[in-house]
């Protein structure tokens, strides 16, 4: 597997550059939610629905965690971005036997309070509409090994165009008590916020 490499310049420019690109390209960008800052790691599950989705949560994390960031994402995806490797990006090939390696390296790097960590549930991308959202083993795996006192976030990102060219991106987050819960319950309480978030976007229309 390839671990996460955070370069000097290439680090803060590829998030500069995510942001600029998002800026460019989404008529308004909201996020909303309430994060209180701590002293410790940050798992944020995600869904994954464009090639946007990590540029979403490094500007995301630059703004409201404020961590080291990490993200997962396939080996052979990684491999044709090696550039990505540089800013945060780790690796996972599904259905080998390094998918422990991978898995292990997630749990090392929260128990470091500075770290922030993005994971994809899904495994890969599917459609905004698909509903319910099902979450991989591998999470399952993760939240069983990772300590207490991780701080652990529910994110849906959603794209609504309205009355504009542009697309409107409401990046929803909401902090999670998942000590003691078993997968299929957490699974349930995702996409019980996730169906919150949609909803939640008719009443934002307009501001």
């Amino acid at each position: 597997m390839k671990k996460a490499k955070h370069h000097w310049f290439l680090y803060p420019f590829l998030v500069w550059y995510g942001w600029l690109r998002i800026k460019m390209h989404f008529h308004k960008i909201r996020m909303i939610g309430e994060f209180e800052k701590k002293d410790r790691p940050v798992l944020l599950i995600a869904n994954h629905f464009s090639w946007w989705d990590g540029f979403f949560i490094s500007s995301f994390n630059q703004q409201i965690t404020g961590k080291r960031f990490h993200i997962m994402m396939e080996e052979k995806q990684l491999s044709e971005n090696s550039f990505l490797n540089y800013g945060g990006v780790y690796s996972i090939r599904k259905n080998s036997k390094d998918v422990v390696e991978s898995l292990q390296y997630t749990v090392e790097l929260l128990q470091k309070p500075e770290n922030m960590v993005a994971l994809f549930p899904q495994g890969e991308f599917e459609s905004k509409y698909q509903h319910p959202l099902h979450f991989e083993k591998g999470v399952d795996w993760i939240l069983k090994k990772i300590p207490d006192e991780v701080q652990l976030l529910f994110m849906a990102n959603q794209v609504e165009y309205f009355d504009s060219v542009k697309p409107l991106l409401f990046m929803h987050f909401e902090e999670y008590e998942y000590d003691g819960k078993k997968i299929e319950e957490i699974t349930k309480d995702y996409n019980r916020f996730y169906e919150r978030c949609f909803r939640k976007n008719l009443t934002l229309k307009n501001h």
